[in-house]
């Protein structure tokens, strides 16, 4: 008659023979990351001013008792500022319409 040990060990709940293949999670990433890419294209083309992060839109910084401290020089007082898809958008506009002239 053998005997059982009450401290049975089992298998690990995860094995590398149930993991994905790399290559397939490599696959996954580039999609999402192209997923997000083209998300953000369309919010710079239907968009592409975004409220300045420095004054929070409103142009100008206030002072604790409410009074206008100074102009936001970072949005020109305008409390929008180009978000970075568009200026690398334009930037690559540039760089093509003056390398083909």
């Amino acid at each position: 008659m053998t005997h059982l040990a009450a401290t049975a060990t089992t298998p690990p709940a995860t094995t590398i023979a149930t993991l994905p293949p790399l290559p397939l999670i490599i696959a996954a990433l580039l999609l999402a990351a192209l997923l997000w890419l083209l998300g953000y294209a369309a919010a710079c083309a239907a968009s592409p001013f975004a409220r300045c992060h420095r004054c929070e839109g409103k142009g100008k910084t206030l002072k604790p008792n409410g009074h206008t401290r100074t102009w936001c020089r970072h949005c020109d007082a305008t409390g929008l500022r180009l978000r970075w898809g568009r200026r690398l958008f334009n930037y690559l506009r540039r760089l093509y319409r003056d390398g083909s002239r």
